[in-house]
C-alpha cells in the first residue's frame, strides 16, 4: 500500500495458500497474527529482519514481527 513515515509500510494483512500471512512483500510472524489480528486488518510495519526460514525465503525474503495495527500510534 503505502511506504509511512512511522514505520516501514503499511498494508492489509492477507494469508496466501500456503498458509502464510503477509503484508505487501513482507511475511508476517504467524503467531503473533492468530493471536492478536485478523485478515483484512490495516497494520503497520515497524521493523524488518531477513526472514529466517528456508522454506519461505524464497516467495519471502523480509519478515516481520514489530507490527501494529494502522490506527494505533507505537
Amino acid at each position: 500500500m503505502s511506504k509511512d513515515k512511522k514505520g516501514v509500510y503499511s498494508g492489509i494483512i492477507e494469508k496466501d495458500e500456503n498458509g502464510n500471512y503477509f503484508c505487501g512483500e513482507y511475511m508476517l510472524d504467524y503467531q503473533r497474527v492468530e493471536e492478536s489480528f485478523k485478515l483484512g486488518d490495516k497494520i503497520t510495519i515497524k521493523s524488518i529482519i531477513e526472514n529466517p526460514s528456508d522454506r519461505s525465503f524464497a516467495q519471502y525474503p523480509k519478515k516481520s514481527r514489530d507490527f501494529f495495527l494502522f490506527n494505533l500510534k507505537k
